[in-house]
């Protein structure tokens, strides 16, 4: 399926002019986009070298692909296996980049994680990712129904090694409330391509949350569509890169039904020679979308000399008669005031700056439902910057 219109055109491929001076395609076929060379607007920050077969399905499939690890799980949730061709896999996701459409492509199978109407799940759903090494490209696919009137947690925690693309398409049933918690920490010398795309029913609710701390190069692109009124995202990010390390979040949150809420908020750090995170997040109100009430922002915290934070928040409105809408970002180095405080008063230099880092990401780990995963991120970051001798 191939739809090539102005940019925000549905999936049907009905035309909804955007933006006449631009337009993207939508398809399930690699083929029908261009191979990126990095002077396009959505590339130009990716380190494209390291990409290498993955964009292209050249890459030497790996010998062992990552494997899920999930655990008993609780009434009313239930995980299987199917082909491609099951219906339910490509019901959300309509690939926009050639990653996306790649991995669409190449993963035979997908893994669905289904929650049944009006189940209130109040154990997390913790599915494991685990990398197993080796040489070569996996490719992957997840499916996440939440029924109408349900509650649930699920937490998609990646570790190990591995060089993946994949997709993860979620479904909000009417009512129903998901909080959803993604967790990148591959091993060093991993590479993550991610397509996270959410469709909200009428008056369900999405707190999701991203984690990025491991891996080379990891560049998850979130989106999220409404499907009736009355629907709540809530999008939350923390993400710590350390020298060599490229963190690229991009999100779009597609505000095209009327009386919908978004709120968006991103913090990251880094420290050491050549980090690099990118945040671009993009918001878009039409015109249909009267009543709707949204906000973006993000913090970015410089621990050192070298590294570099891009943010680009991007807000589009097509219609006056919102609720409200914002946007709001902020890059800046480590605040000495605060550390000289600390340390008149006789905390020691090194102790001081882990106070202030976790002092910064606070807020948004609070927010984890999940108090064993709060405590192990916590202690990967505190980790990190005890290496770098801070």
């Amino acid at each position: 399926m191939t739809t090539q219109v102005p940019v925000r055109a549905d999936e049907a491929g009905t035309e909804q002019p955007h933006d006449a001076r631009v337009t993207v395609v939508r398809s399930y076929a690699a083929a029908d986009f261009p191979i990126p060379n990095g002077r396009e607007e959505e590339w130009r920050f990716t380190p494209l070298t390291q990409l290498t077969g993955l964009l292209d399905g050249s890459a030497k499939p790996a010998a062992e692909t990552p494997e899920h690890v999930i655990g008993a799980l609780p009434a009313g949730v239930t995980t299987e296996r199917v082909f491609r061709d099951d219906p339910r896999v490509g019901a959300v996701l309509l690939p926009f980049d050639r990653a996306s459409a790649v991995a669409y492509g190449e993963a035979a199978d997908a893994l669905v994680v289904s929650v049944a109407r009006n189940a209130v799940v109040g154990t997390p759903v913790v599915i494991g990712v685990r990398g197993r090494g080796g040489d070569g490209a996996s490719y992957g696919h997840t499916v996440v129904e939440v029924g109408d009137g349900a509650e649930v947690t699920i937490v998609l925690d990646h570790t190990g090694a591995a060089t993946l693309s994949d997709n993860v398409e979620i479904s909000v049933g009417a009512n129903a409330s998901l909080t959803f918690v993604t967790v990148q920490d591959f091993d060093r010398g991993s590479v993550h391509l991610q397509h996270q795309r959410t469709r909200l029913a009428a008056d369900a609710r999405l707190h999701h949350v991203a984690v990025s701390l491991g891996g080379d190069l990891v560049r998850q692109y979130t989106s999220v569509d409404y499907a009736g009124r009355g629907g709540d995202a809530e999008a939350i990010g923390i993400y710590f890169a350390d020298a060599g390390q490229h963190i690229e979040h991009r999100l779009l949150v597609d505000h095209s039904v009327p009386d919908c809420r978004s709120n968006v908020v991103y913090r990251g750090a880094l420290q050491g020679d050549d980090a690099h995170t990118v945040w671009v997040g993009d918001v878009v109100i039409r015109a249909e979308a009267t009543g709707t009430d949204t906000y973006e922002i993000n913090r970015n915290l410089l621990l050192s000399d070298g590294a570099r934070a891009d943010s680009v928040p991007n807000l589009e409105i097509e219609t006056g008669e919102i609720a409200g809408a914002g946007h709001a970002s902020a890059t800046g180095r480590f605040d000495d005031e605060q550390l000289f405080y600390l340390m008149s008063r006789g905390v020691p230099a090194e102790e001081a700056r882990r106070l202030v880092v976790r002092g910064f990401f606070a807020e948004l780990l609070n927010r984890i439902p999940v108090p064993e995963l709060r405590d192990r991120l916590l202690a990967t970051i505190e980790g990190r910057l005890s290496e770098a001798g801070a």
